[in-house]
C-alpha cells in the first residue's frame, strides 16, 4: 500500500520526504517544502479515500527542530533502533524519523532494549529524551553542587554495544509534544513534581525561551570543560 501511496503522491508533485506516513495517516512536517497543496489533497483522497491528512502547525514546529539534530545525526543507509518501551514515546520517534526512509533510505527497526539493537546489526538508537527533560537534569546538578553536565552531550555511544545514541526530541519543548499529542487523543505521561520542573516554571515567567537558554549556557560549560 505504501509503495502505491509514495508513487502516487510523487506523480501529483508531492515530495514525500517532507510528510510522515503511518499507517492510513499522513501528517505534514514542512506545508512548503512537502508542495502538499489542498488542490493535491483533494486528488489524493479520491484515489486514497480511507487516508487522513494532518497539517498540525505543532507538529510542523517539531519536526524542524527536530530536523536539525537528525541532519547533523544520521548518514544514508543507517539502521535505526527504537526500543518499544514506551507506546507514547516511540510513536513520537517513528513518525518523525519515518521521512528519512525518504531522505537518507534508513530503515527502522525495533526491540526491546540495547541488546537487541545489537542483534539487529542496528548503527543507531533514536532516544527520547526532550528540551524539558534535559534541561531538569541540568538544574538537577547545579542544585545538587555537581558539575555541569549535558546528558545527551556525554552520552553519544553505547561503547558496550557498538551503538551511536541520538535524541531528536533534544531541542523539543514537552508542551509542544503534549499540545499535539493531545490532538491526536494521545496521553504523553511524564512527571511534573519535582523542584526542577516548578524551577522552570518560575523561570518561564521572566525570561524568555528559559530551557533554551539553560540547555544552551550548559552546552557552552560542559564544552569549555571538555577542551
Amino acid at each position: 500500500m505504501n509503495r502505491d501511496v509514495i508513487k502516487f503522491l510523487h506523480q501529483i508533485g508531492v515530495d514525500t520526504r517532507f510528510i510522515s506516513i503511518i499507517d492510513e495517516h499522513i501528517l505534514i512536517n514542512n506545508q512548503r517544502f512537502s508542495r502538499f497543496s489542498n488542490k493535491r489533497q483533494e486528488t489524493f483522497i479520491k484515489k486514497f479515500p480511507s487516508f487522513s491528512i494532518s497539517r498540525s502547525k505543532i507538529f510542523q514546529k517539531i519536526c524542524t527542530r527536530a530536523s536539525r539534530i537528525l541532519a547533523n545525526s544520521l548518514k544514508p543507509g543507517e539502521r535505526i533502533f527504537i526500543i518499544e518501551n514506551d507506546k507514547c514515546s516511540n510513536f513520537i520517534l517513528d513518525v518523525i524519523i519515518e521521512p528519512y526512509k525518504r531522505k537518507y533510505g534508513i530503515e527502522i527497526i525495533y526491540g526491546n532494549d540495547l541488546e537487541d539493537a545489537n542483534k539487529h546489526n542496528a548503527d543507531s538508537v533514536a532516544l527520547p529524551l526532550n528540551l524539558d527533560d534535559e534541561v531538569q537534569k541540568i538544574l538537577g546538578k547545579i542544585l545538587n553542587g555537581e558539575k555541569i553536565e549535558v546528558y545527551s552531550l556525554k552520552n553519544r555511544y553505547d561503547t558496550e554495544n557498538n551503538l551511536k545514541l541520538i535524541y531528536p526530541l533534544i531541542n523539543v519543548p514537552r508542551s509542544w509534544l503534549v499540545s499535539w499529542l493531545e490532538k491526536l487523543d494521545f496521553e504523553y505521561k511524564y512527571s511534573n513534581e519535582s523542584t526542577e520542573s516548578d524551577l522552570i516554571e518560575f523561570f518561564e515567567g521572566f525570561i524568555p525561551d528559559v530551557r533554551e537558554n539553560i540547555l544552551k549556557s550548559a552546552l557552552y560549560v560542559d564544552k569549555e570543560s571538555i577542551q
